[in-house]
């Protein structure tokens, strides 16, 4: 028969006698701290904290499951980028979300727009309200770079040049207005890498679309 662990009037089963003591909800209580609130079952498993210690904090409302394998302070309001990411690991934010999460644009994102490697497939975000790039797999991750969340959680994102490129690549999909908005914003950034950006023009095949806008901004 499993052992038993009585704490604070629950009853849980931990069987295979996983050891449970409060040393396991401090760290975890670090974990929180640190990732602005948000605890996933694989930063347990990298620390060697038995993943028992979720389901507790669950059953007694220090932390609630917002999807598969993430967990997050329920005080806390939700990281909807982070959350998502989580979610479709395969995923990274670009066009407008990219935009926005690089400042380049005022449009808060009504939902995200994603890029995912062309072999991928998921009927949950097929039917969903995103709009979804598919992208040749060795394509994918050229420019991509980490940012934070507004919640200050690492986020996969397209970089400026390459969001940029993309957006002249799906201009049939993103709005004009949008599209000549960024170039202004890039024209004025200081990090700008103007080279860089005719390069990832020049492997996606949109120079020449490109050259007039820069020969105006830049």
């Amino acid at each position: 028969m499993p052992d038993v662990c009585i704490y604070t009037n629950y009853m849980y089963n931990i069987s295979m006698n996983t050891n449970i003591d409060m040393t396991g909800f401090e760290r975890i209580q670090k974990i929180l701290e640190t990732q602005n609130g948000i605890v996933r079952t694989a930063d347990l498993v990298d620390l060697g904290i038995p993943t028992a210690y979720l389901s507790i904090m669950e059953k007694r409302g220090d932390i609630e499951r917002i999807s598969w394998g993430v967990y997050q302070n329920p005080s806390l309001l939700a990281d909807e980028f982070y959350l998502f990411q989580s979610k479709y690991k395969a995923a990274y934010f670009s066009h407008e979300t990219a935009l926005y999460l690089h400042d380049l644009t005022d449009r808060t994102p009504l939902f995200f727009t994603l890029s995912v490697p062309s072999t991928y497939h998921s009927s949950t975000l097929s039917d969903s309200s995103h709009k979804v790039f598919f992208v040749r797999p060795k394509m994918l991750e050229v420019g991509t770079v980490h940012v934070q969340s507004p919640h200050g959680n690492p986020l996969r994102v397209t970089g400026v040049e390459r969001t940029i490129v993309d957006l002249l690549r799906s201009r049939s999909r993103i709005d004009d207005q949008i599209i000549f908005s960024a170039l202004k914003r890039y024209a004025r950034l200081k990090s700008k890498d103007v080279d860089l950006l005719f390069r990832y023009a020049e492997d996606f095949r949109v120079h020449t679309i490109l050259r007039p806008y820069t020969e105006v901004l830049l």
